[in-house]
Order: structure tokens, then C-alpha cells, then sequence
């Protein structure tokens, strides 16, 4: 890409400038005589004085033709787009991906898997994460999110009622929806209960009663008509360490290797506060024993700030509330598989900024402000947000064979029906089927990520014969799944081609933050005859 082009080059596109097969590489000069030249009459140019250049051999490697039989030189390491075209069709993409996963840098600008653009509006911010030129992920964010966007914010909190039916307790935090605390994730000290024996586990109206003040935090925001879930196991996140207050949990992410594992062991061993439990995040690999320290000690005065602030008074009220979503998403996604953080904010931009300058002042020069004075196009309509949007909205998916989904959210469930639509095949129905089917597994994979949908999940899989097409379309669909990280459960595909699985619900979805629901017809998209009734 030039120079001149705003934005961050998409992956993939990464040889577009590259010279096409068969010409040597000149940078926009003439190609130098070489003293080997392939055999062969010269052919002048007109008003040149000079010998013209050799023939190409065929099918050349670039970086200059073969001379005297030696192996070509290896090409430049400074190449347009930052990438080193490979010799074949197929082995260029291979490496483009490689590279850019490792985070280094063309043309003074870095590149990357991922790309973040933040749209700040008065009432709502919206952020889209994109993997190329794909939207993958949306996240709204509006003003009045204190009672409704509140996940991992901590409370102090009395207790309404106890329902020992329900094994839950609510709890007002001072929101005008109460929350709940279930039996599993209430904490207590074994010597204040009186029950009939040590080794059972105690009833909650044993643990807890109406009128009882608690610290919790939140764990999952309120959705529909369910109020937010609570939990007595306090953690506070930070960049590459999770610290839990009054508890001995110790871990270390299982996503690193042994030997990383082992190194951040021997540190933590130093750096673990007394009383307090530690669980170290992906984040923290190749993070040095000051980084972590460094992260432990902010923690520390965080939890200090806590308790002092739960000790002033015993009424309902918020005692430590999560940072805005753009400085959340950053912490917990941030690495170098990110090419760019891209905000129209300046005042977001610069709180942004100073946060990934503190924790990783490596990735610093990647967030970027985009003014909207300078730039012709909004954010989202430069780099095709907007489009991707309005089609994640719409009930209908094309696939690029032809085929669609049918996406119906319901109460309970949300059914995924998968047709073939226009794909007519080649061989015969089974193979059109069995390749439908699998452009569909990848699709769907992306759109529950996308549209955020949670819940029990059924696919209607079109009907296929062979057994071993059916186990590769369901192989297939948990490799796609597997990207997403949200926790999901898959089950196998039946004879019917249904496939049953399950999505942790974290938010309300894609759909419920960007509308509301009508007002004449309840949401059901229809308005009964009252003359005929």
C-alpha cells in the first residue's frame, strides 16, 4: 500500500504492491545490466545507447533471475507492505500470516491479526474488532450503563430476602433492580455456621439473613428480566495478574507452555502478597518479575481503596466500578497480534493511550486518533464497519457458495435453519450438501460470536447420508467455535442434522443494544384482528 492511503493495511493485502510473476523487482527504476545475461540477440531501445537488459528466464524467483546456474540471493528484507513474497501461489499467504502474528512493522506503521475501532457518540460508544477486513466483534457502550453494564464492578450490598426454595438470595446494591447471590458463590467461615455436621454444605438461610450487609461483585450484567448475578469471591483484574482479596487461590493460565509456567512460578513466589490469592493471565508471558510486581503493588492500593471505602457507611452503594469499555477490551485483549487501536475521541484517546503507555509501552504507538476534521468518511464507514453492521442485523446470511442461514432468537433458544438457497452444486446432492454445510459451520461460528447470542443453541443442519461427512461438519464447527472466547458446549450432529449446543450468555446481544422493542406489537412482528376477535 502507499503511503498516502489513511488507515492500517488490511491483512492479506500485504503484496498487493508486490511485482507481478515474471518481472524482477525494480522499485521504479530501470533494472540494472548484469554481466551473466541469458543467451539471446540484444533488442536496443529507441534513443538507448546502452545494451538492453536479459531476457527473463521463465518463472523467476523474485529477488533477480539465476546466473551460471548458482542459486538465486535472497530477496530484501525491506519489501513494500513489509512482507517477503514466497516462491509459489501458495506459500506467500502462509508466510504473510506468520509474520504479521509476530507484530512487526511496514513502513513505520505495525501489523497484525486484529484491528480495534472505537466510535465515540454523545450517549453511546460503540466498538468494533475486526480480523482482517471482518467484523468479528461489537461491544456498546451507552451513558446510562451504571445499571445495566456493571459486570465486575464491586458493591456493598444488604441483604432483601433469602429463598432457601431458589438457593439464592437478593441483594440491593443500590440499583433499582436487586440482585442475586446464589448458594455456590456466597463465602463464609465454617466456625459461624450452626448446622447439623461439618461435612455438609451449609443451607444459605444458614449463611445469610435479611437485613445482613456483604461485599460482592458483579459477574453477569442483567438481562431482560433477570437481575445482575453476584459473587462473594471478590477478584480484581489487572494487566497480567488477577489479585483475590482474602483467599489462597494461586493459578497460572493453562494457555502457556510449561516452560513459561515454570519461570512465572519462581517469580510469583516472590511477588505473591501475604493473605491474597494471585492467578496470572495469559498476558503476562515474557512479562519481566518487575512488570508483575508492579501490577501485584497497583492491585494492593486498589483493595486498600476498597475496604477503606466499604467501611464509611452501611448503606447499598458502589465501591469500585470497572473502567470505561474501550480501557477494558485493551486489557484483557491487547497484544501484538493487534495492528492498530483506532479512536475518533481525542479526551478517550488520550486516557486510552496513557493506560497502554503504563502497562505495554510497546503497543503505545499503535493507538491511534482519527480526526474526524482531517478525514473525509466516519470511522466506521472507512474501514466498512457500517455495512458489516446493518448485515449482522438482518435475519438472512449469505453464504459465498450461494446458501443462507436463518437466524430466529426466541425466549428459550435461538434456532440457526441452513439452506442452500442458490448453490445448485457440481457433482452430485450429497457433495453440494456436505460443502454447504461446511461454509455454514464456519459462518455460524462467527455470528454467534458477532450477534453475541447466548444461550441453548440448535442448528438444522441440512440432512446428510454418509456418517463421516457428518462428523467433519461438526469437527469443523467447534475448530471455528474454538476462536471464540466465550465458553461453549457442542454436542454431535444426529441423523436429522441437528446440532445442539449452549453459549455462555455474558450481555442482552447484538440485536436488544441497538433497538427496542415495538411498542405496538410487543416485539412479535405481528398485530392481531381485534375485529375478527
Amino acid at each position: 500500500m502507499t503511503d498516502s492511503m489513511a488507515g492500517v493495511p488490511a491483512p492479506g493485502n500485504a503484496g498487493m504492491d508486490d511485482p507481478p510473476r515474471g518481472e524482477p523487482e525494480t522499485n521504479g527504476a530501470a533494472p540494472p545490466p548484469e554481466a551473466d545475461a541469458a543467451p539471446g540477440p540484444p533488442r536496443p531501445r529507441i534513443g538507448d545507447t546502452r545494451p538492453a537488459p536479459p531476457r527473463p528466464v521463465p518463472r523467476p524467483v523474485v529477488g533477480g533471475p539465476v546466473a551460471n546456474g548458482a542459486p538465486p540471493p535472497q530477496p530484501p528484507a525491506a519489501v513494500v507492505g513489509g512482507e517477503v513474497p514466497a516462491d509459489g501461489d501458495e506459500a506467500a499467504p502462509k508466510r504473510s500470516r506468520s509474520r504479521r502474528r509476530g507484530g512487526r512493522s511496514s513502513r513505520g506503521r505495525s501489523v497484525g491479526r486484529y484491528f480495534m475501532c472505537v466510535h465515540v457518540q454523545p450517549e453511546l460508544t460503540q466498538i468494533a474488532m475486526l480480523e482482517g477486513r471482518s467484523l468479528v466483534e461489537h461491544y456498546v457502550a451507552r451513558g446510562s450503563d451504571e445499571t445495566t453494564q456493571i459486570d465486575g464492578n464491586i458493591y456493598w450490598g444488604r441483604v432483601q430476602n433469602v429463598l432457601p426454595g431458589m438457593e439464592a438470595a437478593f441483594i440491593d446494591i443500590g440499583i433499582p433492580k436487586n440482585a442475586v447471590l446464589y448458594r455456590g458463590d456466597v463465602r463464609y467461615d465454617r466456625d459461624d455456621i450452626e448446622s447439623s455436621t461439618a461435612k455438609e454444605q451449609p443451607r444459605i438461610e444458614d449463611v445469610l439473613r435479611p437485613g445482613q450487609t456483604i461485599l460482592c461483585q458483579v459477574t453477569k450484567n442483567p438481562i431482560g428480566a433477570k437481575g445482575a448475578r453476584l459473587t462473594q469471591e471478590v477478584s480484581l483484574p489487572g494487566r497480567f495478574a488477577v489479585l483475590v482479596p482474602n483467599s489462597g487461590t494461586f493459578g497460572i493460565s493453562k494457555r502457556l507452555g510449561d516452560n513459561e509456567r515454570r519461570r512465572l512460578r519462581r517469580i510469583i513466589d516472590d511477588v505473591r502478597p501475604a493473605g491474597h490469592g494471585l492467578i496470572v493471565r495469559t498476558a503476562a508471558e515474557g512479562a519481566t518479575a518487575d512488570e508483575l510486581a508492579r501490577d501485584v503493588a497497583t492491585l494492593l492500593e486498589q483493595w486498600t481503596a476498597i475496604e477503606a471505602e466499604a467501611s464509611r457507611s452501611d448503606q447499598p452503594r458502589l465501591l469500585y466500578r470497572e473502567p470505561d469499555l474501550a480501557v477494558r477490551l485493551l486489557r484483557e485483549e491487547l497484544n501484538t497480534e493487534y495492528r492498530a487501536v483506532i479512536i475518533d475521541d481525542p479526551a478517550l484517546y488520550e486516557q486510552v493511550r496513557r493506560y497502554v503507555a503504563s502497562v505495554s509501552p510497546e503497543l503505545a504507538e499503535r493507538v491511534e486518533l482519527y480526526d474526524t476534521e482531517i478525514e473525509p468518511l466516519p470511522l466506521f464507514e472507512r474501514y466498512h464497519v457500517h455495512e458489516q453492521l446493518h448485515k449482522a442485523l438482518d435475519r438472512k446470511v449469505w453464504l459465498p457458495s450461494g446458501g443462507s442461514l436463518i437466524i430466529e432468537r426466541t425466549e428459550a433458544l435461538t434456532v440457526i435453519d441452513v439452506n442452500t438457497g442458490k448453490n445448485v452444486g457440481k457433482t452430485n446432492l450429497e457433495e453440494t450438501v456436505y460443502r454447504n454445510n461446511l461454509e455454514a459451520a464456519e459462518e455460524v461460528a462467527r455470528q454467534l460470536r458477532l450477534r453475541d447470542i447466548g444461550g441453548i443453541i440448535v442448528i438444522d443442519f441440512i440432512d446428510m447420508e454418509i456418517r463421516e461427512n457428518r462428523d467433519k461438519v461438526g469437527s469443523a464447527l467447534r475448530t471455528a467455535l474454538a476462536r471464540d472466547k466465550t465458553r461453549t458446549q457442542v454436542g454431535d450432529i444426529s441423523e436429522l442434522g441437528l446440532v445442539e449446543m449452549t453459549r455462555k450468555r455474558i450481555s442482552e446481544g447484538l440485536i436488544e443494544s441497538l433497538s427496542t422493542t415495538c411498542e405496538i406489537c410487543s416485539g412479535r412482528g405481528i398485530v392481531l384482528d381485534t375485529a375478527a376477535l
